[in-house]
């Protein structure tokens, strides 16, 4: 791939101490202690092992349970990052340079595939997040009670809350990079492009559980075969339902992509996920009501230490680790506070119910 380092992203690639002209380009391993801060290989170990975590709940789920679609749901997710994300990292190899140009990049990590765009804790982070908030919204009884469609929009609301104190953080401390003088990337919420907080960590975990659960759901006896389908049909279909989502925000930039016309159709597509999903999820928590899953053991682990982890990370920005542009600070925790609020919901064991059942899932 010839053209895989323009001087954009060669560019972008300088500003965290290296040159895509030296990438390799299929597979790099770096010495984890010899990266840009220690802040690096902690989240990598973390993600990592959440997504590994995740797999094993998913498997667990379908021999124990009889349940696909957790599997069905980690594996979409992985697709979908292999269809989405690479016209991204090579805009001018896909022929959409004009069009998005160069839009972000990584920062070298202990594992990084195809030219250092892509760490592996990225792979990791999509079935991880989206792992964690559909389990949320399916042990709080959401998608029984409420059905699909709210479901989905509550799983988006929730990954989104866990996601965003991530992504608010990466840029501070060096994980990746985003190019401001890039119009796709405006309007920014301090150093987050509203896009990534509205399409990629809202709108997409919520299509794509959506698709998930009508094409799986309904019908749990699929094949190995049926299944495969599945995934690729539910990770082709993100990607455009994401674009559809788009149109209202592309056509209100016109002009002016970080103006208020634009600025407005973001606040108004997230004030719909967050007035649907706590109106949904509000009464559950006032009444203690949880549903037959709860606690939750993969939500106690997992959630419990990435907000942990996610908490320590920030407070060492706060104290000046990382010199990137740093996150917003109240929206981050605000998101913080609705993340480990919902996941103490499911984890903690609810002592006025009892049940055999309850007591079943417990152990």
């Amino acid at each position: 791939m010839s053209n895989q380092c323009t001087p954009d992203i060669d560019a972008l690639a300088r500003e965290l101490g290296f040159s895509c002209q030296d990438s390799p380009p299929a597979l790099r391993l770096s010495n984890p202690f010899g990266l840009t801060n220690w802040t690096l290989p902690v989240i990598e170990l973390l993600i990592v092992a959440g997504a590994v975590l995740a797999l094993w709940w998913a498997v667990r789920r379908l021999r124990r349970d009889g349940d696909p679609v957790n599997l069905v749901l980690w594996c979409a997710t992985v697709l979908y990052l292999l269809i989405v994300e690479p016209p991204l990292y090579f805009p001018a190899a896909f022929g959409v340079d004009e069009l998005i140009g160069a839009v972000f990049a990584h920062n070298i990590f202990t594992v990084q595939f195809l030219y250092d765009r892509l760490p592996l804790y990225i792979v990791a982070l999509y079935p991880a997040m989206a792992m964690v908030a559909y389990e949320i919204a399916r042990s709080l009884g959401i998608f029984r009670d409420r059905g699909i469609v709210v479901g989905a929009i509550c799983v988006g609301f929730v990954h989104q809350c866990f996601y965003e104190v991530f992504d608010q953080l990466g840029p501070q401390l060096q994980w990746w990079t985003w190019n401001r003088g890039n119009v796709i990337n405006e309007p920014m919420l301090a150093s987050v492009p509203m896009a990534s907080v509205l399409l990629f960590a809202t709108v997409g975990p919520a299509v794509l559980t959506a698709l998930v659960l009508l094409l799986v759901g309904g019908d749990r006896r699929r094949g190995t075969m049926g299944l495969a389908l599945c995934i690729l049909v539910v990770a082709v279909l993100v990607p455009v339902s994401m674009t559809i989502v788009n149109i209202p925000i592309a056509l209100a930039g016109r002009g002016d992509p970080g103006g208020p016309l634009r600025w407005a159709v973001y606040v108004v597509y997230m004030a719909l996920f967050a007035v649907i999903a706590l109106r949904a999820m509000l009464p559950r928590l006032r009444r203690r009501v949880t549903g037959s899953e709860v606690p939750n053991t993969f939500v106690r682990v997992f959630g419990t230490a990435y907000l942990v982890v996610l908490a320590a990370l920030w407070v060492a920005a706060l104290a000046g680790v990382g010199d990137g542009p740093a996150g917003n600070v109240p929206y981050t925790a605000m998101c913080f506070l609705v993340a480990a609020v919902l996941t103490a919901a499911v984890s903690v064991r609810d002592s006025t119910a009892a049940g055999t059942e309850r007591e079943e899932i417990a152990r």
